[in-house]
C-alpha cells in the first residue's frame, strides 16, 4: 500500500491566512489542509478526507496528476472521517472529475446533502457509509460524537477513524486526525498497526488560550500531551497539526518530546509503503 501525506496540517493550513502568531510568523515550512493519498497498486488512489488545499495538493504530487490520456486521472474515490468543512470542502473542486464515490458516516452525509446536491449536478457520483476500495480491505470505528458548528442534527457517530489493511503484504494504516478523547476498542484498532496517523491538532490543552480560542477538548481534538503516554516507542505519526501548536517548530521542547517518545511530525509530501 503506498501512502502519501498531501496536507499535515488542521484547518486554515500553516501560516494561517488570519493569523499573526509567533509560529505563522516564523518562517516555518507551510503545511497544506490534512489529507492523505493511499492505492493498493499506485495506479488507482483514494483521498482520506479532502479540503480547499485539493488542488494545489494534486498538483504537487505526480502520482495523483491527470493522464496518460487528455482526461484521465487516477482518483478513483474520497473517504471523509467527519464533516467539518477542512475535510470537505474541496470536493467540489473535484466536480470535472465527472463523478466519485464518497463514503462517510451517515451523519455526515446527511449533514453534506446540499453540498452534496451541488457535486451531483456535474455527475454521477456515489454518497455511500459502505466502503469498498479494490485491493484493500477497510474497518471503521466511531470515536466521536463532535458534530460541526453548521450541522443541525444531533444524531452520530459524526467522527471515525479508519484502519486500511493490504492484504498482499499485510501492512496497516490507521488513521485517526480527530479524536476528542482516547475512545473504547481504539487500542485493539491500532493493533499492530504499521502506521498510524494520529490527531496531533494541538500539543497542550490550554495552548489556545494565547489566541483567544476555545477549550481544545470542545472543538474535538485531544491533545498530543495525553496520547504520548500511549505511544510508549511505537512509530506513530501526528498529523492534522494547528498553527498554534509548538511542536510545528522543530527547534522547541515540544517538537523534542514528540521525538523522544518515538513519534514523528512529519511534513506535506511524505511518503510511506506499508
Amino acid at each position: 500500500m503506498k501512502v502519501i501525506l498531501l496536507g499535515t496540517a488542521a484547518g486554515g493550513g500553516c501560516p494561517q491566512w488570519n493569523c499573526a502568531c509567533s509560529l505563522c510568523t516564523a518562517g516555518l515550512p507551510p503545511r497544506t489542509q490534512d489529507c492523505v493519498a493511499i492505492s493498493a497498486d499506485g495506479a488507482g488512489w483514494y483521498l482520506l478526507n479532502c479540503g480547499p488545499d485539493i488542488r494545489a495538493q494534486i498538483l504537487g504530487t505526480p502520482e495523483l496528476r491527470a493522464g496518460p490520456g487528455p482526461r484521465e486521472i487516477p482518483l478513483r474515490g474520497v473517504l471523509l472521517t467527519d464533516a467539518e468543512l477542512d475535510h470537505t470542502l474541496g470536493l467540489p473542486m473535484l466536480r470535472e472529475s465527472g463523478g466519485l464515490p464518497v463514503w462517510a458516516p451517515p451523519a455526515v452525509l446527511s449533514a453534506l446533502s446540499p453540498l452534496a446536491s451541488i457535486v451531483d449536478s456535474y455527475g454521477s457520483w456515489l454518497w455511500s457509509s459502505s466502503v469498498d476500495i479494490p485491493g484493500l480491505r477497510v474497518e471503521v470505528l466511531p470515536v466521536s460524537d463532535k458534530r460541526p458548528k453548521y450541522a443541525v442534527e444531533s444524531g452520530g457517530p459524526w467522527v471515525v477513524a479508519y484502519r486500511i489493511t493490504d492484504p498482499a503484504t499485510g501492512g496497516v494504516l490507521v488513521y485517526a486526525p480527530c479524536l476528542r478523547s482516547w475512545p473504547r476498542g481504539f487500542e485493539e484498532f491500532i493493533a499492530d498497526a504499521s502506521l498510524v496517523l494520529l490527531d496531533g491538532t494541538f500539543f497542550a490543552p490550554d495552548e489556545m488560550a494565547g489566541v483567544g480560542g476555545p477549550d481544545q477538548l470542545a472543538m474535538g481534538h485531544l491533545p498530543i500531551t495525553a496520547s504520548l503516554p500511549r505511544v510508549a516507542g511505537r512509530p506513530w505519526a501526528f498529523t492534522h497539526v494547528n498553527n498554534t501548536n509548538p511542536a510545528l517548530d522543530p527547534a522547541s521542547p515540544e517538537h523534542a518530546a514528540v521525538l523522544a517518545a518515538g513519534a514523528s511530525l512529519p511534513p506535506d509530501g511524505t511518503r510511506y509503503s506499508l
